[in-house]
């Protein structure tokens, strides 16, 4: 119960134009689509392994 509570923030920095359509599909999972979009996700593997993959397209602004 205490995993489930933790989330992550996460803010779109780069474009998507130009990208793998996979890398878009995977921006628009984690609630991003535009630069400067901000979105908060709970913290599970699933999430971390989507940001792993667009890391160069979001940064991570905190965890709680």
């Amino acid at each position: 119960m205490a995993n489930a509570a933790k989330t992550i923030t996460v803010e779109q920095t780069a474009s998507s134009i130009r990208r793998h359509q996979s890398q878009r599909a995977t921006l628009i999972g984690l609630k991003l689509n535009k630069i400067g979009r901000v979105a908060e996700l709970p913290d599970t593997p699933e999430v971390r392994g989507m940001i792993y993959k667009v890391r160069h397209l979001v940064r991570v602004v905190g965890e709680a």
